[in-house]
């Protein structure tokens, strides 16, 4: 039997990465996006192309019911859950001046990439344990994908910062909630990666890059994402709940 991952934002981008590496693995995944389905049967065609199963689980990852109704459908169609992935995140819609942000785009950005994550860990979580209450031997594992704007601040998009440092200590406390039922949370730091997201700042970072940003001179890429979550979801580092893995290229090593 195959294990489950659940990757919101999982259509698209970084999380696409993740579910196609996760499912060369032998995973079967479910999806997420905000898109009607049929705009993504072709997504979850090539996903089945690696031998397993894959569904799309339609909703914002924002709004509570349709969290609730994502691992309901998850839970009727395969019956368990083995990893959840956070990866679902927006951008402010206008990136503006700390001095001139809305409060509007401020609780848009940290309902989708905050408060919508941390509830739906906590509803995993519990399904989790559970999971592990009836077979000692159930595999579950939590996987947040936050950014190096966790500490890295950028005051064109503070309520992006505000949102990812906000998730990097969702890992810590759901890491020291979850130790005893042996449940590992983790958080994987992207760089400057190349996705939809950062398509409209392209120019901008092949400068900085080419400048020196980061000690290895490229860009990242989804699948560089991909095989840091594939390395944590198959238990590879069981003694390191909690830990942040750094998927930047070294741009946020201290150098003089």
């Amino acid at each position: 039997m195959n294990k489950v991952a659940f990757i919101t934002g999982g259509s698209r981008g970084i999380g696409f990465g993740i579910a196609e590496a996760l499912a060369k693995e032998g995973f079967d995944v479910a999806i997420n996006g905000m898109r009607p389905e049929e705009a993504v049967n072709d997504v979850l065609d090539q996903l089945k192309q690696h031998g397993g199963d894959a569904i799309y689980c339609q909703g914002n990852i924002a709004d509570t019911e349709a969290r609730q109704r994502m691992l309901q459908q998850i839970k009727d169609h395969y019956g368990r859950l083995n990893v959840l992935v956070n990866n679902a995140g927006v951008a402010p819609k206008e990136r503006k001046d700390l001095l001139d942000a809305s409060e509007e785009s401020f609780e848009y950005v940290v309902k989708t990439n905050l408060q919508g994550p941390y509830f739906l860990t906590q509803q995993a979580a519990n399904w989790m344990i559970e999971q592990r209450q009836a077979d000692e031997d159930f595999s579950a594992h939590i996987i947040n994908i936050s950014s190096i704007s966790a500490t890295v601040a950028s005051v064109n998009r503070g309520e992006y910062c505000i949102s990812k440092a906000g998730m990097s200590m969702m890992t810590l406390l759901f890491a020291v909630r979850l130790g005893e039922y042996g449940i590992p949370v983790y958080d994987v730091r992207p760089g400057v990666t190349k996705t939809d997201m950062t398509s409209g700042v392209t120019d901008k970072y092949d400068k900085l890059i080419e400048e020196g940003l980061c000690v290895q001179p490229r860009w990242g890429y989804p699948e560089d994402v991909a095989k840091a979550v594939v390395a944590l979801a198959q238990d590879y580092f069981p003694y390191s709940t909690g830990q942040t893995i750094m998927v930047d290229g070294g741009l946020t090593i201290p150098r003089l």
